[in-house]
């Protein structure tokens, strides 16, 4: 009984030892080894074998976030034997920070890290979630307080890209890569947010006024620019309607002096004596009595009534 007993432990000894020896590793995860406290190698995805007791696998801090039942974030951290080699997003919380003109705000920041080098995360570095953190919120401090409240809201690109840039060639030496970092939330007190919605409100006020303004100022040029046009076209009519007589008048004169180029008569004279004529029967239908004719036209309207006569001979 007491040799089966034993056999019974060993067996029992061996399959854990074995159990213990085998390790399966996940894709996009890697496994430090060590043995006798030492670096010996680090495992790939697939499965390995160990000596157990002699190799140990050494661990890594690991940060996860969770919401709990009221909605709220919460952050953990525990030692994980696997150090995944995927892109990771760290939500750090809310921080104060101070700009150049002395305005405190809050800012909640995202960061994109993965690592590139289990080695140096293990051993460069005691907790490498907490110095990331660390790192990210004393940098974002060093570049809010050289900007101005306005060029820190107007400005998130550009602080993002000089953030990511500092914390990659911080986290470099400790085998991590910082993708992107983005900042969520940028909120200045509430009495800063207050005098800047009044700003915005008074801004937009001043920009319709103005598109106002400058419609009613197009209203005006386009209305002068359209009376400017008819007048031209109204003197462009009258001045071909002036024409037109001064020809009718030219031709008239013409045919005239063709008739009475044997009697010795002036055409214009006798056109003149037309017109008086014409004059005298507006006078007429006015009912003006008295009429006064001047000396020169009655020897005009002697020629008239000398070219009547010849036209009806």
């Amino acid at each position: 009984m007491a040799g089966t007993l034993i056999g019974i432990l060993v067996a029992i000894f061996i399959i854990v030892l074995i159990s213990r020896g085998i390790i399966v590793v996940r894709q996009a995860e890697v496994v430090i080894v060590e043995r006798l406290g030492k670096y010996y190698r680090t495992l790939d995805s697939g499965i390995h074998i160990i000596i157990p007791i002699i190799d140990k696998i050494r661990p890594i801090h690991w940060r996860y976030t969770r919401e709990d039942y009221r909605g709220n974030m919460v952050v953990t951290q525990r030692l994980e034997n696997r150090i995944d080699l995927r892109e990771t997003v760290y939500d750090f919380p809310r921080q104060n920070v101070i700009t150049k003109d002395n305005v405190s705000i809050t800012i909640n920041a995202l960061l994109y890290f993965q690592v590139t080098d289990p080695y140096k995360a293990v051993y460069e570095i005691s907790n490498l979630p907490e110095a990331i953190e660390k790192l990210t919120q004393t940098s974002l401090r060093n570049i809010i307080g050289e900007l101005t409240l306005d060029y820190t809201l107007t400005s998130r690109d550009i602080i993002n890209a000089k953030l990511r840039d500092i914390l990659d060639e911080a986290t470099d030496k400790w085998g991590v890569k910082v993708n992107r970092v983005e900042l969520q939330e940028i909120l200045p007190p509430e009495e800063i947010r207050t005098a800047m919605e009044k700003e915005m409100r008074a801004e937009r006020d001043k920009r319709a006024k103005i598109l106002q303004a400058d419609g009613e100022r197009e209203y005006q040029v386009r209305v002068a620019e359209g009376e400017k046009l008819a007048k031209i076209a109204r003197a462009d009519g009258e001045a071909q309607a002036k024409l037109l007589v001064a020809d009718a008048e030219r031709k008239s004169i013409e045919l005239i002096a063709e008739a009475v180029k044997n009697t010795g008569t002036d055409p214009a004279q006798y056109q003149i004596a037309l017109k008086y004529i014409t004059a005298f029967q507006e006078i007429v239908k006015q009912g003006d009595k008295t009429v006064v004719v001047p000396y020169e036209a009655t020897a005009m309207l002697g020629s008239l009534k000398t070219m009547e006569e010849l036209f009806h001979k």
